[in-house]
């Protein structure tokens, strides 16, 4: 298949291009990224980023929003200097409210365990009981862990599913009476 034509030919430099203003004006008109999506809508691009946030409700810089306070020199107090900020006028306050219900809401649990690692562990008990050296040795052991690896494991699903491993012990000692 043939090169594309043009390709192979050298590019020239051009002397008299003004890279620096080409890319401060694009730095200029990129937007920032925002990951929250509720500043992301309520982001006005003709301002800049500390009318917006001030519009918003939201502090700039952090830093000059909750100062620290200054400790006590050698006994004598030091007074900060009167600075009078004036107040500032949130025009979108809807933003902070969202952000603050979104935060209030409880995280969903999603630590979860592979089904093989659940099949694998109530094998092992419900084959060896508490003996740990014993499922070392057997054949459905394909990853050959050693007894402490498979105890961890073990362990892992008693944390993850502690009612689910209440009731599989329970069943356990059901089938154990049955049969005696």
């Amino acid at each position: 298949m043939p090169k594309a034509k043009g390709k192979s030919r050298r590019q020239k430099y051009s002397y008299n291009l003004n890279r620096k203003r080409l890319y401060r004006s694009a730095r200029r008109r990129a937007a920032p990224r925002i990951a929250c999506s509720h500043i992301r809508h309520a982001w006005d691009p003709t301002k800049s980023v500390a009318q917006n946030l001030a519009e918003m409700g939201l502090a700039e810089d952090p830093n000059k929003a909750v100062p620290i306070p200054k400790k006590k020199l050698l006994g004598m107090e030091v007074e900060s200097a009167g600075r009078k900020q004036g107040k500032k006028i949130v025009r979108k306050p809807y933003v902070v409210n969202e952000m603050e219900y979104e935060a209030s809401l409880p995280e969903k649990k999603s630590n979860t365990l592979s089904r093989d690692l659940i099949d694998y562990v109530r094998y092992m008990i419900q084959n060896h009981g508490e003996n740990y050296k014993e499922m070392a040795r057997d054949e459905k052991n394909y990853y050959q862990d050693t007894p402490k690896q498979i105890k961890r494991k073990i362990n892992v699903y008693k944390n993850f599913y502690p009612e689910e491993y209440k009731d599989f012990i329970q069943s356990l000692k059901q089938e154990k009476m049955d049969v005696q």
